[in-house]
């Protein structure tokens, strides 16, 4: 009985020295991060569901949502196995279309509510957008510093689909009037087009 558990302790230390092999200490970290951040995202998408009062930005938090959870299962399984996951990173497909609407138009200032029953949908898509831009943006960094090449590529390829979550969220915001894009005149325009010239390639063949 004795030698049956040694051996069954033994299969585990060896499952467990594979496990640590190609993880990093600083790696480590930053996955945590990345991790606790998608925890934070999930459970704050959950309290905004109950106050979002369009249904098309209550549309995209869900698929929002769905999404993220499948990323958070994807992330932690590679995180702690360091192989490649059951499910793998999948696409996200915004619903919005490429449209922008230019423009300042005058309104009221602006300035922090006073209390929660005065937050409104622009409110509550500023937050889910301020989440999906904090983590493109730790995805990247963490990304550029993995070693293990599984969670590496596992958070490298989530960034596209960050951003693509964030841009559907801009057109949104935008789309409603509450991100406003103001623009240069075409004369200034132009100019700023036109600063910069290619060089020759030199060094490929």
């Amino acid at each position: 009985m004795n030698n049956q558990n040694q051996m069954q302790g033994g299969t585990q230390n060896m499952t467990s020295g594979m496990m640590q092999q190609n993880r990093g200490a600083h790696e480590l970290f930053d996955a945590d991060e990345v991790i606790g951040e998608i925890v934070g995202m999930l459970e704050e998408y959950m309290l905004y569901d109950q106050h979002i009062q369009d249904q098309e930005l209550k549309g995209i938090l869900q698929r929002q949502s769905a999404f993220m959870t499948q990323l958070y299962n994807t992330v932690v399984e590679s995180y702690q196995t360091g192989q490649d996951p059951q499910v793998p990173t999948q696409q996200y497909k915004m619903q919005q279309n490429n449209d922008v609407t230019y423009g300042l138009k005058p309104g009221q200032p602006k300035q922090p509510k006073q209390a929660v029953n005065e937050l409104t949908d622009e409110c509550y898509s500023s937050f889910m957008l301020g989440h999906t831009k904090t983590l493109a943006s730790s995805l990247t960094t963490a990304a550029a510093e993995i070693n293990n090449p599984v969670l590496r590529r596992v958070m490298a390829d989530s960034v596209p689909n960050i951003i693509e979550m964030s841009y559907e969220l801009f057109l949104y915001q935008n789309k409603n009037g509450y991100y406003q894009v103001p623009q240069l005149n075409a004369q200034d325009t132009s100019a700023m087009l036109q600063s910069f010239a290619k060089m020759p390639q030199q060094g490929m063949h």
